[in-house]
């Protein structure tokens, strides 16, 4: 994998670009996925912002029978406990790394960029933000969790522990239960990030008062 095979859905700035979000779907959606969010939040810098959905790969699923669909990394078992795709974590969140550089390559501080991604798409945000040497705005990861925890100690990286953490879940997700995002949540908080939790009664999704309060949050670092 490299940059090139990694396309994105884009929504260009209207006025003088000074900010990026880097949003990652979740399991056989794609780039446009949360697209349709970007006018509900109603962020005050909207007009400023580069938004950038990338198109995760597309491989074989095994959970799915083998079939090929975009996914940010395998899912070997439905219990996500036990077998993780632990390389394909890694993987993914390398090709997260470019995007990230070709933001500060148009002159937009790594302090401006921000992460987000929601199901496999926020365990590559995580992944890949809490690891990033460049200091990043924040971090959104909705209905998610963090198979790579065990590995955070010894990989973070020092610029981003104060990076502000936006984590979200639904009560009802049959999915990805919210027992396997509260404890990423909790130990991420034991180690001193700087983490809210918020938690919904949805399920596998976002509703109307979750989108309310990452709009709040993103106004907040976005001024």
């Amino acid at each position: 994998m490299n940059i090139e095979q990694l396309s994105s859905v884009e929504i260009q700035p209207e006025s003088e670009h000074k900010y990026s979000v880097i949003w990652l779907h979740g399991l056989g959606a794609d780039g446009h996925d949360f697209e349709s969010v970007v006018p509900e939040l109603h962020l005050t810098t909207q007009a400023h912002i580069h938004f950038i959905f990338p198109n995760a790969p597309i491989q074989a699923v095994t959970i799915n029978g083998g079939v090929s669909m975009r996914s940010w990394y395998d899912i070997l078992e439905r219990s996500l406990d036990r077998k993780v795709d632990i390389d394909g974590i890694y993987q993914s969140a390398s090709l997260i790394e470019p995007l990230i550089l070709q933001e500060l390559a148009k002159g937009i501080p790594s302090t401006h960029i921000l992460l987000a991604g929601f199901s496999q798409g926020g365990v590559i945000a995580l992944h890949a933000g809490l690891r990033c040497s460049h200091q990043l705005a924040g971090i959104i990861a909705l209905s998610t969790y963090l198979p790579t925890i065990e590995t955070l100690s010894t990989e973070c990286s020092a610029v981003n522990k104060t990076t502000p953490i936006f984590m979200a879940h639904g009560i009802l997700d049959p999915v990805v239960d919210i027992e396997s995002g509260k404890a990423a949540f909790d130990t991420l908080k034991s180690m001193d990030y700087n983490i809210k939790w918020h938690d919904y009664l949805m399920e596998h999704s976002l509703c109307i008062e979750e989108i309310e309060h990452i709009s709040v949050f993103i106004n907040s670092i976005f001024k």
